[in-house]
């Protein structure tokens, strides 16, 4: 088969799929199978002989076994910088120092804190939430030194 003919999107979804790929943690050996089992595919166990409408077939496959599309960095909203917001990150940190709890990332906090108050980020917060939060944070944080000594 010769390669199908150059379009924006097909680099795009040749990488999104070798991603999904990846993701699915799915070997070389599996994937070709999968595409070579593909109705409409015309037996084909390669991206580089796919249109973007194949292409888009493969991807929406890929989708149905679980993969999800993250978006880049784009969207991505900056952390809060307030000073309340500051101090919650801060005794997050010291929870995660006395083992207290196991993800300390920025996505595990916004959990927390989306379970406490129903604000999905801490730039949201009034400060009277952000007030409810920080002495939470303090009294988990004296029982997680008292239960260290």
């Amino acid at each position: 088969m010769k390669a199908a003919p150059s379009n924006p999107n097909r680099l795009r979804l040749i990488k999104l799929i070798h991603v999904a790929r990846r993701d699915l943690q799915m070997d070389e050996d599996t994937y070709r199978l999968m595409l070579a089992g593909m109705k409409g595919l015309d037996g084909a166990t390669s991206t580089a002989d796919l249109s973007v409408p194949k292409l888009e077939k493969v991807l929406e496959q890929l989708k149905a076994k679980g993969f999800k599309v993250r978006p880049k960095g784009k969207g991505k909203r900056p952390q809060a910088a307030d000073p309340q917001s500051k101090k919650i990150r801060s005794l997050w940190l010291t929870l995660r120092d006395h083992g207290a709890i196991s993800d300390s990332s920025e996505e595990a906090l916004v959990k927390f804190v989306h379970g406490m108050t129903g604000v999905e980020a801490l730039q949201w917060l009034s400060a009277e939430q952000a007030s409810q939060v920080i002495e939470n944070l303090k009294k988990w944080s004296a029982r997680a030194e008292r239960e260290d000594k």
